[in-house]
């Protein structure tokens, strides 16, 4: 059922998938996309009020902006106080909120940070500011982690003293497993992210599948790719079916993206990580292996993460796990907007607050 060359914008295709879909379901569905892109397409294309009102569709924890733990935000707010330093961050980082302070206020206090779009632009930073510490804010997921194992390596081969990377990144198929195992995620389907897929592969999901019950279609980020991945969760719900099946099939295989998994193995190792809303997962994040370890921002500056205050009120913890819809948090519209977030949904623009706010 994989689509390779569809029209992925065309109204005849959409409208199809749209009937077929509303003709197989039979009894309320909960399906969860964990991707952020995913949420953000799926209220830009008004997918929602196309379904039938039996399906629902959840946000999960697919936002790496949202899922990087309060601990990890103050202890990189507080690294960036340092006069001298270079901070380099994604853009999305630097208004959310910590327990005490932002990135953005402590660069209007005139600590020096700066936004890059690759890391390798901090690698490039280094290079130019010998007499300054760079260190880079690692944070995302298996999409991100071989561009950051490839700015270490870089800069391990340019010999760099004045290169570090203080490293969130994280896994998503521990984070799934953790997730799922909580009585209170009742779902009947998993619609897998396409970026992440495109590394870790089909395979990655098999267990989750496999010991949930649980359907799994790794979609695309176009209209007919999402109706396309729902429409096969739904056949598998009907049939009693729980696999792995591929709507993305142009830029997913079942293996995945074996050279960019390899720069990852050559950097890191896998560890416990947390994460915000589900604690601490097992086997869930990157570490530094020994031999790049000289790089590793929490070694050279002594950083301990701890355990931050999630903002009082804020429910963005729930609706990372699919328990709450952002509407239901007491702050949403009225308190936390994009103008002003109280926590990190309503920051990224992959966050699940965020796409409520603007196209609902």
């Amino acid at each position: 059922m994989t689509i390779n060359s569809a029209p992925y914008f065309d109204a005849v295709t959409a409208t199809r998938l749209l009937e077929k879909i509303h003709r197989a379901v039979t009894g309320s569905l909960r399906f969860m996309e964990v991707c952020g892109t995913h949420t953000t397409a799926i209220f830009r294309h008004g997918i929602k009020s196309l379904l039938p009102k039996e399906i629902e569709l959840v946000s999960g924890p697919g936002c790496p902006v949202c899922v990087t733990s309060q601990g990890d935000m103050d202890a990189f707010i507080d690294l960036c106080a340092k006069p001298e330093l270079v901070s380099v961050v994604f853009g999305d980082m630097v208004r959310v909120p910590g327990s005490k302070s932002s990135l953005a206020a402590e660069r209007a206090r005139g600590a020096d940070i700066r936004v890059v779009y690759s890391p390798l632009d901090a690698v490039e930073l280094a290079i130019r500011n010998p007499q300054k510490e760079v260190v880079f804010f690692g944070v995302g997921f298996e999409t991100t982690g071989p561009t950051v194992a490839v700015a270490v390596m870089e800069a391990n081969r340019r010999k760099l003293k004045n290169f570090f990377v203080y490293c969130a990144l994280k896994r998503i198929p521990p984070a799934l497993n953790a997730l799922f195992s909580e009585s209170k995620s009742a779902l009947n389907g998993l619609l897998c992210p396409g970026h992440v897929s495109t590394v870790t592969g089909l395979a990655a999901y098999a267990p989750i599948a496999i010991r949930f019950g649980l359907p799994c279609v790794v979609a695309g980020f176009m209209p007919v790719d999402i109706l396309q991945a729902i429409l096969m969760l739904v056949t598998q719900t009907q049939q009693g079916m729980a696999t792995v099946e591929n709507a993305y099939g142009r830029s997913v295989s079942t293996q995945g993206n074996a050279l960019a998994r390899k720069a990852i193995e050559t950097v890191f190792d896998t560890c416990d990580a947390q994460w915000r809303g589900l604690g601490i997962v097992p086997d869930s994040g990157f570490c530094f292996k020994k031999e790049f370890a000289l790089f590793d921002a929490t070694e050279r500056f002594g950083l301990v993460p701890k355990q931050g205050q999630e903002p009082k009120g804020c429910c963005c913890a729930d609706v990372l796990r699919g328990l709450v819809m952002p509407y239901s948090c007491p702050l949403y519209k009225k308190v936390c907007t994009p103008q002003n977030p109280v926590g990190p949904c309503m920051v990224s623009g992959e966050g699940a607050c965020a796409a409520h706010f603007k196209y609902s």
